[in-house]
């Protein structure tokens, strides 16, 4: 690979080495890769990204967006390092092995090495369990520190916090893990919940959800077997994050939330901080699983809605029937929508606020060996105007749908619908 010449396999990359990496990648790859730092830390270094594909630089109609962070807990250092395979692997299997270079012509690949640089430079002795190195320079856990699904999360936004919350905001992230250690396990929203639910707090995609972790454990060497660490057990190697224990603040929850995005949390290694001469075999067992989950980027539909000029529609709700989200999922400014689904038939209903809404009923196939979900586009003739942005709810409380799961379920889609209606006519 591209490291034959260096000794980056059996050693951990401190913030000067990272940097020289991702740029040698990127001098190398040009036209596959796009290197950019989305912000800095408090004690300002860069928070960088590299992105992968066919065109790295910008988005393009009809190719998905993924997403790997890791490292968000400076002393958990696996996930840093086996994502600086995974670009070496992507980037000298383009062009030489089908299936990554299908993969990289029909998905733009972000990958963020480390979201708390400070974190890991300040953990000066590795250690297998917890250190101060967890926390930010202000002493912040940047997994407690995202508003908030059912709780106003009080904490103050720190700035690799909000470094990632405008990235979301300026991408069109369709699936996302975030890379954790301490334990050996995919986790999946949501994480916190409201008083009633016991022992587990499902989301309106709960389905998709434990199709993805499962995607994940069972790709990996070990993770399936479900034996974890410290004799903890986890099922199929996959837990529900709340039912493992509630966490405010978490990012898959807020990934999920507000920036429409699918994300799960994997915990690699039962050493927070590992030996470095271990690395390698990290890599060895998480390189398939690594691949397989990006291709969960094209499962289930996506399209474009116009108006009768052909004009693009931003802001159009699109969710399938039956699921609906508290903050709905919307069309981005080029009118696209991505929905992952698993395969089946569902009725996808797509509303131009102010407007009547189109349904469209969808045999939705198991796409993610063809690099494309499904495509269903939809054309509102009698519309030629921009929707306005609706603007969806800081803190859009999960508690609302939860009472009224309390009660009947076609409750609960009048009040969806509900929400929806006054979202749209703020």
């Amino acid at each position: 690979g591209f490291f034959s010449r260096t000794w980056w396999a059996s050693s951990y990359h401190h913030t000067e080495e990272l940097e020289a990496y991702l740029k040698g990648v990127h001098a190398a790859y040009p036209s596959l890769t796009h290197l950019h730092s989305i912000g800095r830390s408090v004690e300002g270094r860069d928070l960088w990204v590299l992105a992968l594909g066919r065109f790295p630089t910008h988005h393009k109609i009809g190719i998905p967006e993924f997403k790997y962070v890791a490292n968000m807990h400076g002393d958990e250092t696996v996930g840093r390092e086996i994502l600086l395979h995974l670009i070496d692997f992507l980037v000298t299997s383009y062009r030489r092995d089908p299936v990554i270079t299908r993969l990289l012509n029909n998905t733009r690949i972000h990958i963020m090495p480390t979201m708390n640089p400070d974190g890991f430079e300040a953990t000066k002795v590795p250690d297998c369990y917890y250190t101060r190195g967890r926390y930010n320079k202000n002493g912040e856990d940047l997994n407690r520190n995202f508003p908030d699904a059912f709780e106003n999360n009080n904490a103050s936004i720190q700035p690799e916090t909000q470094a990632v919350m405008n990235w979301i905001k300026n991408e069109t992230f369709v699936l996302s893990a975030n890379l954790h250690g301490g334990a050996l396990v995919a986790s999946y929203t949501f994480d916190n919940v409201t008083g009633s639910l016991k022992g587990y707090s499902r989301s309106p995609d709960d389905d998709v959800f434990i199709h993805l972790a499962k995607t994940y454990s069972f790709n990996h060497a070990s993770m399936y077997k479900g034996m974890g660490c410290d004799r903890q057990t986890f099922p199929e190697g996959i837990t529900n994050g709340y039912s493992w224990y509630q966490l405010e603040g978490g990012m898959q929850d807020y990934n999920y939330v507000w920036g429409q995005c699918f994300e799960i949390t994997l915990e690699l290694s039962c050493c927070k901080y590992p030996p470095a001469d271990q690395l390698e075999k990290f890599w060895r067992d998480n390189k398939a699983a690594l691949i397989e989950y990006i291709k969960q980027v094209h499962l289930g539909v996506k399209g474009q809605v116009t108006d009768r000029n052909g004009n693009p529609i931003p802001n159009v709700i699109v969710e399938a029937k039956g699921r609906p989200h508290v903050c709905p999922y919307r069309t981005n400014e080029h009118g696209e929508y991505f929905l992952l689904l698993l395969p089946g038939t569902y009725v996808i209903n797509a509303t131009v606020p102010g407007f009547k809404s189109m349904l469209k009923t969808v045999e939705i196939p198991d796409n993610t060996g063809n690099f494309s979900a499904l495509k269903q586009d939809f054309s509102f003739s009698e519309v030629s105007i921009r929707s306005r942005a609706a603007s969806c709810p800081k803190t859009p409380l999960y508690q609302d749908l939860e009472l009224a799961s309390a009660a009947t379920k076609p409750t609960l889609h009048i009040l969806v619908l509900m929400t929806v209606m006054l979202v749209a006519f703020k």
